[in-house]
């Protein structure tokens, strides 16, 4: 069992309102385009984690999603963005989860065949941190085998997951794929317009 988890808990102080409810080239907001992707690569336990923007995602994806899909409230996202994958794991990490799916709702593109690339791929090889990679470039999602759990429980604030990463970097496996949508960040408001001019 893997579950897909979607992060979009920050302030997008970046951004200057929320990230999430970006549109994509077809009117959905961003956050549903990560959900539609998850659910059409196979993942059919998806939870996206809130924080600062918790009511107006929830009625984005009541509006437009129509797959299960659990959304769950981080009450203190302010702590940084492993605190958001804590609240994802309390909430999908059961006995028969074998591993979880990480997406970031800063990185919308990224295709379905990517993501079931890369959980095959977990599948496969039962490693413990599995990602996409373009080339050098290391992408999303981020696959962590259950084995790494604990560690990602562990993991300081102030370094989040990439903690675990550098301790496993020996055994990640980087599976390659030809989508750049698993590598861009829409981070700030030059990043958005950047993709609604190519896209537009």
């Amino acid at each position: 069992m893997v579950p897909g988890v979607i992060l979009a808990g920050g302030a997008s102080s970046r951004m200057g309102s929320p990230k999430a409810l970006l549109a994509d080239d077809l009117g959905q907001p961003f956050v549903v385009r990560l959900v539609r992707a998850m659910a059409e690569a196979g993942l059919h336990d998806v939870v996206v984690v809130t924080g600062y923007e918790h009511d107006s995602i929830v009625a984005a994806l009541a509006a437009h999603v129509t797959s299960p899909v659990q959304v769950v409230r981080n009450d203190d996202p302010a702590r940084g963005q492993v605190s958001s994958l804590w609240t994802a794991m309390d909430e999908v990490c059961r006995p028969e989860t074998e591993a979880i799916a990480v997406m970031l709702v800063d990185v919308p593109l990224v295709a379905p065949a990517t993501i079931r690339t890369v959980v095959d791929a977990w599948r496969s090889s039962r490693a413990p941190i599995v990602r996409p990679a373009v080339g050098p470039r290391r992408g999303h999602p981020v696959v962590f085998d259950r084995a790494v759990f604990a560690e990602l429980r562990q993991a300081p604030l102030d370094i989040g997951a990439r903690a675990v990463v550098r301790a496993h970097a020996r055994d990640i496996l980087d599976v390659p794929v030809a989508d750049t949508g698993c590598l861009k960040d829409i981070d700030t408001p030059r990043d958005y317009e950047t993709y609604v001019r190519r896209d537009g």
